[in-house]
């Protein structure tokens, strides 16, 4: 059919044009809110922390001295390595208690025992809940005098374990963390269920033909195929308790109560950067220069992390 003035030219250009059109409309809404909302932040930051602050006002070029400050000098060098200690002490909880729940659950899962359709949905359910929502109730919870922890304790009798959790230094940060673990341990769990799911059966068939030891069955054949998905979690995992913030914000305070046992890297940028009555005057420099040292930590213990990881995929 031959083309008229009225009817517009088709063929590969104009095909190509108009997708070219379509992907962009689609890519620039996206990369304008990343850059004003991830880049721009970022850039922001590493630029403050070069600069000494009076307020809201910038001063003058310090170089590294607020990296110096932060990290070497009291009372800032202090807080700063036992928030840090803290993030650790999480990390390591959450890997072992949190991950290693969510692969129990998810193996039990995988094997069909009683209950398992209503169970992936139960186990899921904290995860879509706000952490505002979760941080209070287990505040009301964790209360000493009436809240349902001390109470279940005195009614099956274990009123020596009777104590006020979040107000001693002794068990603040690990009821934190149990509740984080409870909160977050259906994204493990789905995460490593669908890396169970895709191993085929009659590889299990065959092993268990070798065997039937269940945890041999686990040790040389389940956790070597699920290696994509342990990366997934672990990494996350990692990323995400050296961001920790809300959780902690909300059950113990912006001072990491009591006398500092929950204070974390997050709680102490937050202090120092905006001001507080324990921290004084906001200081942007310090702040900035935290928030820079945080970012390039995890950014490069989790890359590093994720190609070992990655290697360890390639030689299994």
């Amino acid at each position: 059919m031959t083309a008229t003035p009225d009817t517009p030219a088709k063929g590969p250009r104009g095909w190509i044009t108009g997708r070219g059109a379509w992907i962009t409309f689609l890519l620039v809404p996206p990369l304008v809110v990343m850059t004003l909302f991830v880049i721009y932040p970022i850039v922001s930051a590493l630029a403050y922390a070069f600069y000494d602050w009076n307020g809201l006002r910038r001063e003058g070029f310090v170089g590294f001295e607020n990296f110096r400050i932060i990290l070497f000098e009291e009372p800032f060098a202090s807080t700063t390595w036992q928030a840090f200690k803290h993030n650790i002490i999480v990390f390591a909880s959450l890997m072992i208690v949190q991950n290693g729940v969510g692969f129990i659950l998810a193996y039990c899962l995988w094997r069909d025992l009683w209950g398992a359709r209503f169970h992936r949905v139960a186990v899921f359910l904290p995860v879509v809940l706000s952490t505002v929502i979760i941080g209070y109730l287990w505040k009301l919870f964790f209360h000493p005098i009436f809240g349902v922890v001390n109470q279940s304790l005195k009614a099956v009798g274990l009123d020596s374990l009777v104590q006020p959790w979040l107000g001693q230094s002794e068990t603040a940060l690990a009821a934190l963390i149990f509740v984080n673990a409870w909160a977050w341990v259906g994204f493990p769990t789905l995460v490593f269920l669908a890396g169970l799911q895709r191993i085929p059966s009659e590889l299990i068939d065959a092993a268990r033909m070798e065997t039937d030891s269940e945890w041999h069955l686990i040790r040389k054949i389940v956790w070597p195929l699920i290696a994509p998905s342990t990366t997934v979690v672990f990494i996350l995992l990692f990323i995400g308790s050296f961001n920790w913030f809300e959780l902690p914000y909300i059950m113990a305070g912006l001072d990491g109560s009591p006398f500092g046992s929950t204070d974390v890297l997050g709680l102490f940028f937050y202090r120092t950067a905006f001001g507080n009555q324990s921290a004084g005057v906001q200081d942007f420099g310090l702040g900035s220069a935290l928030a820079v040292i945080m970012f390039l930590f995890i950014a490069i213990v989790a890359t590093f992390w994720t190609l070992h990881l990655r290697k360890k995929e390639l030689d299994l």
